[in-house]
């Protein structure tokens, strides 16, 4: 075999392989946009379920024997209300960034008359008023919270850690704050107070932000446009001028 038949025949071979790459690629990114586009469908429907919630008559915070099956899906951001009474014990601050500007959220414990501890974010107070005399007393009396059931925050955030020892918070995690607090076993959400509740001027109530990041139709269009241009790469390689035959 001549020289240029070798080099015609390893040509050939790599064109081969780079076209059935191609086609692997095009698979994967028509794959991914599918995805994106069934995720789209679970992120409007989520969206879909929650407005329905934010208008929604309250119902009774869960007991403990509805804990375990507490799930963002099917739970987040429902109107619950309690009755009972705030808990003498001090309150929590957790670092908050708002449409009001940096502050806190304000989390106290609340002993529901059915017998359970719900952690109750009576709301905002900005970061130069945190001292305790500033916000409205509530502990000993009797109260009724109304506001959306949120799921605990573990892990801390602001891409900090909790810090308990310090007091120093940023993330709601509950079940860390009962430890801190020693109130014993808590209700693994916590309850944002509406501004019927807490109407301020401190804490501030109501001022859960509810948004949903659905960029999932950008993200879909992106692959399958992908998926177009590698599918057109390897159309163009497989009808592109036949190679000379290959001398013997």
């Amino acid at each position: 075999m001549s020289p240029g038949a070798e080099k015609r025949r390893h040509g050939a071979g790599a064109r081969v392989i780079f076209i059935a790459g191609l086609c692997l690629v095009t698979l994967v990114f028509a794959g991914l946009g599918i995805w994106q586009v069934q995720r789209r469908s679970w992120k409007l429907d989520l969206i879909a379920r929650v407005e329905q919630r934010l208008t929604a008559p309250p119902v009774a915070a869960p007991g403990p024997a509805q804990w375990a099956g507490i799930t963002v899906a099917a739970d987040e951001y429902r109107r619950v209300a309690l009755q009972g009474r705030y808990l003498e014990v001090p309150e929590t601050l957790t670092m908050a960034v708002t449409e009001r500007g940096p502050g806190f959220w304000v989390l106290a414990p609340f002993q529901a008359d059915a017998g359970f501890t719900v952690i109750v974010n009576r709301g905002f107070v900005p970061e130069g008023r945190r001292a305790p005399d500033e916000r409205r007393k509530v502990a000993g009396g009797e109260a009724r919270v109304v506001g959306l059931l949120r799921l605990s925050e573990p892990d801390g955030g602001f891409l900090r850690a909790n810090d308990p020892a310090a007091g120093r918070w940023y993330s709601r995690d509950v079940a860390a704050i009962a430890q801190a607090r020693g109130l014993g076993q808590v209700a693994p959400y916590f309850v944002d107070a509406d501004a019927a509740t807490e109407p301020g001027p401190l804490p501030q109530g109501g001022m859960t932000q509810v948004s949903f990041r659905n960029t999932h139709l950008v993200y879909a269009l992106t692959w399958l446009c992908l998926a177009l241009m590698s599918a057109g790469a390897a159309g163009y390689l497989i009808r592109g001028t036949p190679e000379e035959p290959l001398e013997s």
